[in-house]
């Protein structure tokens, strides 16, 4: 069943910050895990609106790191 995700209420794609601590740069790319099949999915920033997605900035999204054994697909628009 497709499911459509509602945006965030006056909130702009662009004024999305990253949600890491302490992080105040803007968000440039959402990050979704799969935990079933041990999977991280980091692509263009997404909706919003979901809460089991994060969204990171360029700096965090590069140094993206996940629990071994895991897999990361990164989707190609994200790589420059």
């Amino acid at each position: 069943m497709d499911a459509t995700l509602p945006l965030d209420a006056g909130l702009n794609v662009a004024e999305r910050l990253c949600s890491k601590v302490a992080c105040a740069r803007e968000a440039v790319a959402t990050l979704t895990f799969d935990y079933g099949d041990q999977m991280a999915a980091l692509g263009p920033l997404g909706p919003g609106g979901d809460p089991h997605a994060h969204d990171l900035c360029a700096i965090h999204a590069e140094r993206l790191s996940v629990p071994s054994g895991w897999l990361v697909v990164r989707h190609e628009a994200l790589r420059g």
